[in-house]
């Protein structure tokens, strides 16, 4: 009896352990192995990262300016517009005064204008003679009531071209918020790429971009380009290259045209507008609406467009060299006009 009690007792006590651990024992086997750290990417492919995304904010920075070119010319008009709306109501105002002041002429005589009681006289001379001022009087009338139409027609289309325009307006603003948010993304991805690199290896990315830009320029001038070029220029193209070279050490930024910081096309338009030259805002409208020119036939002051989205742009100064806004974080700075893939070159004229 005592052995059967005390085996029980043994039976209770394992079963119990075994419920103890049985949970630890469904957790290990539930469990996932590790995966495996992820490969660490070369210097060389983190340095083609931060470059296209810097790039890529680039592209953000064109839209973005764009936009707010357009804003400014929407606002503009705008403004424009209400002053015309303004004016139409005062003329319009004015009109129906002197269409008054002929109403009430007409009432004090009796419901006839002074040279309908004329015409009634017995004189025929008076007769025929005021005959003619009836009719003067009554296109003049004619003329008025035409005139007040046409006033009011241009009104109403004046206020549908400021809704059109309002429309416009928002839109692009819009598109700038979406630009600026695209802008801003790109930029600090790419920032945080490289803050993830110990100084040493900050320090390695720089002296690889350095040389993937002399080992692009080499290529370049290997080709004999520089042997046909010019070195002869204009008086504003000098005015320009001096402008823009004067701003060498500024800081780059998104968007700005300067007096302190510029974009790449910030800084040609500002360069070109202080010799008297304005051109379009951004590096693909630069690109889109100059007179483009043959590489071979390049001279200092001529503006070279990079990448096949014309998404940068820098100033020719001669000796195969251009003075640009690189991107965020550099400042603007003088660089081979090879360094980079050349999309073609164009002429402010």
């Amino acid at each position: 009896m005592n052995r059967r009690r005390h085996a029980t007792a043994a039976i209770t006590v394992i079963c119990a352990l075994t419920v103890l651990a049985s949970p630890a024992l469904t957790l290990q086997a539930a469990a996932a192995p590790l995966p495996p750290p992820l490969p660490k990417k070369s210097l060389e492919e983190v340095r083609k990262e931060i470059d296209a995304l810097y790039r890529q904010a680039a592209v953000a920075t064109d839209a973005y300016n764009l936009a707010d070119e357009q804003t400014k010319d929407q606002s503009a008009e705008i403004v424009r517009v209400a002053r015309m709306i303004v004016e139409g109501r005062e003329k319009i105002e004015a009109l129906k005064a002197r269409a008054g002041a002929t109403a009430r002429a007409q009432y004090r005589n009796g419901g006839l204008p002074d040279g309908a009681q004329l015409v009634l006289t017995n004189d025929p001379q008076l007769f025929l003679d005021n005959a003619g001022r009836l009719k003067a009087g009554a296109k003049a009338t004619t003329d008025l009531l035409g005139e007040m139409n046409r006033t009011q027609a241009q009104l109403d289309l004046y206020a549908k071209d400021a809704g059109v325009n309002w429309t416009k307006l928002e839109a692009n603003r819009i598109r700038q918020a979406q630009a600026k948010k695209e802008i801003d993304g790109k930029i600090a991805a790419a920032k945080k790429l490289e803050s993830e690199l110990a100084a040493e290896e900050r320090e390695r990315l720089r002296r690889l971009e350095e040389q993937e830009r002399a080992r692009a320029q080499t290529t370049w001038i290997g080709t004999g380009i520089l042997a046909g070029l010019k070195a002869d220029t204009t008086p504003e193209a000098r005015k320009a290259i001096q402008f823009a070279t004067a701003q060498i050490g500024k800081p780059y930024g998104w968007g700005d045209e300067g007096p302190d910081s510029f974009d790449c096309s910030g800084l040609t338009q500002r360069a070109w507008g202080s010799a008297g030259r304005p051109i379009p805002r951004t590096s693909q409208e630069q690109w889109r609406l100059m007179q483009r020119v043959d590489i071979k036939d390049m001279r200092p002051g001529d503006l070279i467009v990079y990448f096949k989205d014309a998404s940068h742009i820098g100033m020719y100064v001669g000796d195969g060299t251009i003075v640009h806004a690189p991107r965020p974080g550099r400042n603007v700075t003088l660089a081979g006009a090879g360094s980079m893939e050349i999309l073609g070159v164009v002429r402010p004229t």
